[in-house]
């Protein structure tokens, strides 16, 4: 049996010779050139590429199954068990394997910018450009908060130390594994720098309920009068570009808290998609990229440094990671009061989803249970096109616990602040993926500003017969037709198929939610599961 004292070999680790501690941006960009590690574009952000692992590996994530989370955790393909004592033989090779190295780049933070929930981290990495992304992405201590500053929980992060799953058991040659006894995160073998990011949140997600903190996956942002909004969806269906608004200041992009006082950001940066970016649509994320900006496996002309953002030859999960004052009208520190708006974004494949519709709160709990959206290209490995699919919460890859324990938190919280909710779609219409368009992204805008605004609340609006969804006849600067999905169909009997189609798939993922109330099941759309042959 292997038994080691974890605290011990990684304190042993940190004295080494060859650690550089909270290293400032402008030297790790030095170092990351010098190892050879990537190249400045013409704006000077580091360029760097991930090898074959351009996305997250969650069949590679583990949870450690140890007793004092045993019962608390929801195990399954999202949370793997993974035995202590496997965690522990892996834990002493990548410590040893690290102690090799001729140098370790380590950088203290936070996570949670709420000074009474947030959590002291320490980030330990063999490349000094995933230490850069980890300084960009996390909360930067002040000097003197530096100067007390004691990590409660540490990531380990050895892209190059690659796992033998016949020996270490895991299922391949990667691993992220989460231990909450011994506060540690365990990175191997994938170069991807997103595996730091999520394993934090995950780790968020286990530790903010516990304090009555509704830990989210969402974006947001706060208007001139001091109101707050939420953008839930997955990754790829605009939070980052829809919340980064030159009208509201940004919260954050990706990761919240909901507390007793409002809305706090998890993180200190962003981690934008870079596909297609350009000036004319995203002009604040397309100016943040700048000095000390990481850059993932995006194309650069190797003669003038110009970063091509339509080229996707290495992956369409091309991303930018930067501070969030790179953003021009952040508030700082992010934190804001209780949500008044609330706005779930989708990107439906199937292209009937309304663009916009309102929600009740029944409505609300269903389409949040739900997760609706299409996995895009590049987020995982061996995905190549969207494909339709359920993400509890808009985040299950990153929720230890039970998704209902998420559900009714936000469920509380909706009714406790009278928050009003949209559904918002960003996928196709006019038809399917492959028929219909993308949606067209300044109607998205101008939706979501009528939403934030108000502008939609006594506006007539018409109950979609399969999805019950209530959707609003006009928006200012909208099309009246774009707002009926079907209207835009040139077959409407192709768009009802295509619609049951759609409503079934909700049907059949619902059924895990045995436990909710009636009123919650009866808010999706009509079960056309009798009728499947229709």
């Amino acid at each position: 049996m292997t038994t080691i004292n974890f605290s011990n070999e990684l304190s042993e680790l940190l004295r080494g010779g060859n650690v550089q501690m909270d290293l400032p941006v402008s030297r790790l960009v030095e170092k990351a050139l010098m190892r050879k590690e990537g190249v400045l574009t013409s704006k000077g952000a580091l360029s760097v590429e991930t090898g074959k692992y351009t996305g997250r590996s969650p069949k590679d994530k583990f949870i450690v199954d140890e007793p004092s989370v045993h019962d608390n955790i929801d195990w399954g393909a999202v949370n793997q068990p993974i035995d202590k004592e496997v965690f522990a033989s892996l834990y002493k090779k990548v410590i040893d394997y690290l102690k090799t190295k001729d140098e370790l780049f380590v950088t203290n933070a936070f996570a949670g910018a709420d000074p009474n929930y947030r959590l002291p981290i320490q980030v330990v990495n063999e490349y000094a450009w995933h230490n850069l992304f980890a300084r960009q992405l996390f909360i930067r201590p002040t000097e003197e908060e530096l100067e007390t500053h004691e990590a409660e929980f540490t990531v380990i992060a050895a892209p190059n130390f690659k796992a033998d799953p016949n020996v270490d058991g895991t299922k391949s040659e990667t691993f992220i594994i989460i231990s909450f006894e011994e506060k540690v995160v365990l990175i191997g073998g994938t170069e991807y720098a997103g595996e730091m990011k999520k394993s934090i949140f995950s780790v968020m997600n286990y530790l903010l309920p516990e304090q009555d903190v509704l830990s989210m996956h969402c974006s947001a942002n706060v208007g001139e009068e001091g109101d707050t909004a939420l953008f839930f969806g997955l990754s790829g269906t605009g939070k980052t570009t829809l919340s980064a608004d030159p009208n509201r200041r940004l919260i954050g992009d990706d990761e919240h808290g909901w507390s007793h006082n409002g809305v706090f950001n998890i993180e200190g940066g962003c981690y934008a998609k870079t596909v297609n970016l350009s000036y004319e649509k995203e002009p604040q994320i397309w100016n943040a990229i700048r000095f000390g900006t990481v850059l993932e496996n995006v194309y650069v002309d190797e003669k003038n440094g110009e970063p091509d953002y339509d080229n996707t030859d290495l992956t369409e999960n091309t991303r930018a990671a930067y501070p969030i004052e790179n953003i021009p009208n952040v508030i700082m520190p992010n934190m804001a009061g209780h949500p008044s708006t609330i706005i779930f974004l989708t990107a439906d494949a199937f292209g009937v989803l309304p663009p916009i519709s309102k929600l009740t709160k029944e409505q609300a709990m269903y389409h949040f249970l739900s997760g609706y959206t299409s996995k895009l290209a590049g987020t995982e490995r061996g995905v190549t096109e969207p494909e339709a699919t359920f993400s509890t919460c808009f985040g299950s890859p990153f929720l230890p616990l039970k998704a209902a324990r998420y559900a009714e938190m936000l469920g509380e919280k909706i009714i406790e602040h009278n928050v009003n909710v949209f559904l918002v779609n960003t996928g196709w219409s006019g038809g399917p993926y492959g028929v219909g368009e993308r949606m067209n992204l300044p109607y998205t805008r101008a939706m979501i500003q009528a939403a934030l605004l108000g502008e939609l609340d006594g506006v007539e609006t018409v109950t979609d017969p399969i999805f019950g969804l209530h959707i609003p006849l006009q928006c200012p600067g909208v099309p009246d037709e774009v707002l009926q999905p079907k209207q835009t169909w040139d077959d409407p009997e192709a768009y009802d198929k295509k619609a049951k189609e759609l409503a079934r798939k909700f049907q059949e993922n619902f059924k895990k939610f045995s436990h909710v109330s009636k009123e919650i099941k009866a808010a999706g759309p009509v079960d056309f599961t009798l009728n499947a042959s229709e």
